[in-house]
């Protein structure tokens, strides 16, 4: 039988090389899981979805360092082990210990919270030199998009969703506006969403990575019918929004992008 001593070592062992392997498949795979957020269809949206993936992986790092060394004690010392074992320390403190579960904490915190604002900083940061300018004015219930300077504006007629078309890869700032009552703009594969309050100046800048149609929605309740309020967001190629920009220019005034929506009280 082994000694006691030895068991010991071969159980640390045992204990750290397992800990060491999850921890090196979970950072060195190639692409992080999403933990179940979309695939991000803006740039600002990356930056939420990294800030998600490493709380995730923070919790799974926690939970090893709680897990493993607890199951490493239920086993060692279980009962029918426990006179080869010996028995463990009686002491009722143990200071090394004890300052690690103080300090590493603090650290978890301070480095999530460090992570937290710079990825806050990175989503709400404007553009000073954004490829369009629109004004997003939210009402009850519907939406318009006022693209500033170019002359017109996108709006829908009542059971209709308006469409908002920006370009792929370049900065857009959207000013939102209400003209009565909270609303929230919303594209859940932005990965991001802001309100509209009256009276409140609210500017964000999109940039676009993907192209195709997005869903959009307000996410504040915001009267009777606020489940009518969708919308949607086509991205398109630089040289394709270009062109569609002049189209609407050369119609002037107020113009026509909207996709037909259904009546069954879902969404928004």
């Amino acid at each position: 039988m082994a000694a006691p001593g030895r068991r010991r070592q071969r159980s640390t062992r045992v204990l750290t090389g397992t800990t060491v392997l999850l921890g090196t498949l979970l950072l060195s795979s190639c692409q992080l899981p999403r933990f179940g957020a979309p695939d991000p269809a803006s740039e600002q949206g990356g930056h939420t979805l990294g800030l998600w993936q490493g709380f995730f992986l923070a919790a799974i790092v926690v939970t090893l360092f709680v897990w493993v060394p607890l199951a490493f004690v239920l086993l060692k010392y279980r009962r029918g082990r426990r006179a080869a074992s010996g028995t463990p320390s009686q002491r009722a403190y143990n200071i090394p210990l004890e300052i690690g579960y103080t300090v590493v904490p603090i650290l978890i915190v301070a480095v999530l919270f460090f992570f937290s604002v710079r990825t806050e900083h990175e989503v709400t940061a404007v553009s000073k030199r954004p490829a369009v300018r629109v004004e997003v004015v939210g009402f009850q219930w519907g939406w318009q998009f006022r693209y500033l300077g170019q002359g017109f504006t996108i709006d829908a007629p009542p059971g209709e969703k308006p469409q908002l078309v920006l370009p792929l890869d370049a900065a857009a700032n959207l000013k939102l506006v209400s003209t009565d009552v909270n609303h929230s703009f919303w594209v859940p594969d932005f990965l991001s969403k802001r309100d509209l309050i009256p009276g409140v100046d609210n500017e964000i800048t999109v940039t676009p990575s993907r192209t195709g149609t997005f869903e959009g929605r307000c996410a504040e309740f915001c009267g009777l019918d606020h489940w009518k309020m969708g919308f949607t967001v086509r991205v398109v190629p630089r040289a394709e929004f270009d062109r569609w920009l002049a189209r609407q220019q050369a119609a002037g005034g107020r113009a026509s992008a909207t996709t037909t929506t259904t009546t069954n009280g879902s969404g928004g």
